[in-house]
């Protein structure tokens, strides 16, 4: 039989009688991300959804990669697919893992027996098996407490599988099982990890980017893109919505006291991020605003920027420490494009000694020397909108 990735299903199968729901996400979900490496059969049964390849031309390498970085799978596993019979299985496990056998000092054999019909129990697969791979491997020990290799052998209704060393997968919920969530994007470090954290827990993600041309550059708008393009492998299609800032900063500069620019700009964003939620049927707003690291993001200035909304803010990174953000930036891949020195319309017109514990009746009576609702229209209807693919 031929290869076979398996995807073991972690929250999904706590959710009761609405887990079918969220199987079917996580199947078309796998099976859009599985397009451009050939053609493959994708069907779930016993807290797994197998993606067994139709044609010998697929490729299995892209496909293992692609699949780690489906939410809803917490293991994944290239396995070989086998008749449930006890010699096959070992033939099997000899021919499939003999590189991994020879390469490692020690091992054991784990067996999960799903079919309760087959006639050995788990524990005699595994030393049936363990005990012919030790003759046919002699420099490879057996060591059932601390081995380097585990042998897992599985066997399922239709068939045995057998494969080493899964890989972890992406966790979490299958994206638009949860809705529909607005993202503010910007080309910094924060928002694209605020962003994955989110689809992780099942949210499909429209991002939205404020763009300040001539302030910010052509090459900071391509950053920002290039981030949203990371963020497909793991959110899957997305579409950027830029929304043009320029005159409503130069509007703030002109009107506002130099203490204020930060929060009234943010106020608009959030206004803005709202009217796009509405027209897509979001549910809610999705920041990088982490407490404290600078002064936007005091809870006092957290209280005012989100006060003109009805939506909640999501802000997953509120309580994180910067390492910790940093780190999960790198392990997802945007870290390298979040630092290339292309700065976005946050550092525009940047106040010198910014409010941080504003009070919002200041704040609003600052406001009204601007026409708020002419400028978010204009803003609304220049929007640029950026289909991006997996």
């Amino acid at each position: 039989m031929e290869d076979i990735i398996l995807l073991k299903q972690g929250e999904i199968v706590l959710k009761g009688q609405n887990r079918r729901t969220f199987e079917a996400r996580l199947m078309a979900n796998a099976k859009r991300r599985l397009q451009k490496f050939g053609d493959f059969r994708v069907y779930a049964t016993q807290s797994t959804v197998y993606v067994e390849p139709k044609t010998k031309d697929c490729d299995m390498d892209g496909a293992l990669d692609a699949m780690t970085k489906v939410f809803g799978a917490v293991t994944v596993t290239r396995a070989r697919a086998c008749e449930k019979d006890k010699d096959k299985i070992f033939e099997t496990a000899k021919s499939y893992l003999s590189e991994d056998m020879r390469g490692a000092k020690s091992f054991k054999v784990e067996t999960k027996r799903s079919d309760k019909q087959f006639p050995m129990t788990s524990i005699e697969v595994s030393q049936y098996v363990g005990g012919l791979l030790s003759e046919s491997f002699p420099d490879t020990a057996v060591d059932v407490h601390e081995p380097e290799l585990i042998v897992h052998v599985e066997i399922r209704e239709t068939s045995a599988y057998v494969y080493a060393k899964p890989l972890l997968g992406a966790g979490g919920l299958p994206v638009g099982s949860n809705g529909r969530a607005v993202t503010l994007l910007s080309g910094g470090i924060d928002s694209p990890v605020s962003s994955y954290m989110i689809a992780r827990r099942g949210i499909q993600l429209i991002p939205v980017h404020f763009f300040s041309f001539p302030y910010t550059s052509e090459q900071a708008k391509e950053k920002v893109i290039e981030l949203a393009r990371i963020l497909t492998d793991y959110c899957g299609r997305l579409t950027v919505e830029i929304v043009p800032f320029t005159h409503i900063q130069e509007e703030i500069r002109e009107k506002c006291p130099e203490e204020y620019f930060t929060l009234i700009m943010r106020r608009f964003m959030m206004r803005i991020s709202e009217k796009i939620a509405m027209q897509n049927d979001c549910r809610a707003l999705v920041t990088g605003e982490n407490l404290g690291q600078v002064a936007s993001q005091t809870m006092e200035a957290l209280r005012v920027t989100e006060e003109p909304l009805s939506l909640p803010v999501l802000r997953p990174l509120i309580g994180m420490d910067k390492s910790d953000i940093i780190s999960l930036a790198r392990k997802i891949g945007t870290f390298e494009t979040s630092i290339l020195p292309y700065e976005d319309c946050c550092t525009v017109f940047t106040p010198r000694h910014p409010r941080t514990k504003p009070k919002l009746e200041e704040v609003l009576e600052v406001e009204k020397v601007l026409d708020v609702e002419a400028l978010e229209a204009e803003a609304i209807a220049g929007i640029e909108r950026l289909r991006l693919d997996i």
